[in-house]
């Protein structure tokens, strides 16, 4: 790391002119390990649409609606996330991360401040519109933006890299879970989160969504302030972009745009594949808080998990929701890319079989099958970026990755119905049992299974769809055409170790408040 931290910046230029993308173009000593924390910056905030189970019974009961009703702000959000990041995934590309990061805070922030305004005055349609709609577009832009810089800083280990960004977005619950308890409790006295049944009122909605506004916002411009792209022809010390596609026939050296990509079977692959796995995921992570406490409800009606333990078992999932992510992308580094989505597609099928026949009889059983399937889930998230750089190249895999969250999209309207369909049919919030769950756990192993014969058909792209040579390098040319006149930031140790120590502390908080409330799981 260099010792030194420095930014100058041209006479009479604006503040928002630091987010054009001249600006963003890094010196060849810039260090390249500030990058992660500024990802994570916006992931582990925009990963917080992860926690809407935490104060979803809540929200029923303020706007006196129905599990599906408020589940839709949920699916809205992940809808938009995808069409967001498909529609304006070239615009990311083409203004550079700075720009789209703070369009993303300004989006997701505004999108908190809508949704409260929706609750002090009990309009549903205005949490849509806010949390729903306008979130969903930051959490769309957000998402995107610091991937595919990631994957430009690290060309030697993208599993990695993609796996450092995304695990902030399946950390966000861990830490919005315990922080939304705790705001409800400040806002309303006579809410108690260790109690079963115990709902917070429309002031403390309220207040929770101005209050993580804020709090998002000056997070996310951590991020904002960090985020460089590398210097055309930047490459790791020590690093021959040469051996990458001796590893494996699918790793490509070539490129291929956005617009020819989803020409190829390939993507629409791994669409399928995307979708299946987030699928079967997401509607146990739309659900988690209930569905725990209705494996274990007795026969009196009275659940064995009491709502704070519930609390805690999101958190739970939340933090293998983030290992998943680092560990199993990183994994994808060693094995290759199609292999360890056998693994999440074929040892999930064993696991929901598991889960749905004997997931009731103990509570071990149920959180451990669970958070393994959560892990999966995550780490499918975290590896398909590399999957593509691996079948596409680098020339525009944030707009190709953009174009393939719209699977994300679908999956959030899917998963959800299918659970919350299921659970409607079988009767009403708190008097479910695991029977009721069955049916919809059987559908997921379909889904599933679906996924797993689409990885397999997974080959390398045709020459055809590759980009003419130097159409790529002339592209990052005219990127970085005014970098002489943007910022000469250096990265150095003190940067490095401030940037880091923001999103560790969050880590951190996220980390205990989960082990504290998910010990309770076993008491």
């Amino acid at each position: 790391m260099s010792a030194t931290t420095t930014e100058s910046r041209p006479s009479g230029s604006g503040l928002l002119s630091l987010l054009d993308r001249h600006h963003t173009v890094a010196p060849r000593d810039y260090n390249r390990w500030l990058i992660p924390p500024a990802a994570l910056a916006i992931h582990l905030c925009i990963g917080q649409v992860y926690a809407t189970s935490v104060y979803k019974a809540s929200m029923v009961a303020h706007f006196d609606s129905s599990l599906t009703a408020v589940g839709l702000v949920f699916s809205i959000a992940i809808v938009m996330l995808g069409l967001s990041a498909a529609v304006l995934g070239t615009w990311v590309d083409r203004v550079g991360p700075r720009k789209a990061m703070f369009a993303a805070a300004c989006a997701w922030a505004l999108g908190f401040l809508v949704g409260a305004i929706g609750m002090a005055t009990s309009q549903l349609w205005l949490v849509y519109l806010g949390y729903g709609v306008i979130g969903g577009i930051g959490l769309g832009i957000g998402y995107i933006s610091p991937v595919s810089t990631l994957i430009k800083w690290f060309p030697d280990r993208p599993g990695l890299a993609t796996g450092m960004a995304i695990m902030g977005f399946g950390g966000g619950a861990m830490v919005a879970s315990p922080l939304s308890r705790q705001l409800m409790s400040f806002f309303d006295a006579d809410y108690d989160p260790s109690v079963s049944g115990s709902l917070a009122n429309g002031t403390a909605l309220t207040g929770l969504f101005v209050s993580l506004a804020v709090i998002y916002f000056l997070v996310m411009m951590i991020g904002v302030t960090n985020v460089r792209v590398p210097a055309p022809g930047w490459t790791p010390e020590g690093f021959d972009p040469s051996t990458l596609s001796s590893k494996s026939d699918l790793i490509t050296d070539r490129s291929v745009s956005a617009a020819n990509a989803i020409k190829t079977p390939q993507f629409w692959l791994l669409w399928v594949v995307l979708f299946c796995n987030v699928t079967a995921g997401i509607g146990i992570l739309e659900q988690a808080a209930p569905m725990i406490q209705d494996f274990f409800r007795g026969s009196d009606g009275t659940s064995s998990v009491a709502v704070a333990a519930a609390g805690g078992f999101v958190g739970l999932l939340s933090l293998f929701n983030m290992a998943g992510r680092f560990v199993w992308s990183s994994t994808s580094d060693k094995i290759g890319r199609k292999p360890i989505y056998m693994v999440y597609l074929g040892v999930g099928i064993v696991l929901y079989l598991v889960l749905a026949l004997v997931g009731s009889t103990a509570t071990a059983i149920f959180v451990l099958v669970a958070a393994i399937i959560i892990s999966f889930y995550g780490g499918g998230f975290a590896t398909v970026p590399a999957y593509l750089r691996d079948l596409f190249g680098t020339f525009q895999v944030g707009a190709i990755h953009g174009r393939l969250l719209t699977a994300w999209s679908a999956a959030g309207v899917a998963g959800p119905l299918i659970i919350n369909g299921f659970l409607d049919a079988a009767g009403t919030p708190g008097k479910l049992t695991a029977a009721d769950y069955r049916p919809a756990l059987f559908t997921m192993v379909g889904v599933l299974a679906v996924g797993f014969v689409a990885n397999l058909m997974v080959r390398p792209v045709a020459s055809k769809f590759h980009e003419p040579e130097g159409r790529t390098a002339a592209a990052a040319d005219d990127f970085a055409g005014d970098e002489a006149e943007g910022s000469t930031a250096r990265g150095g140790s003190l940067r490095v170790y401030l940037s880091w120590g923001v999103v560790l502390v969050l880590l951190a908080y996220g980390v205990v408040q989960t082990l504290i409330t998910a010990a309770k799981l076993f008491a």
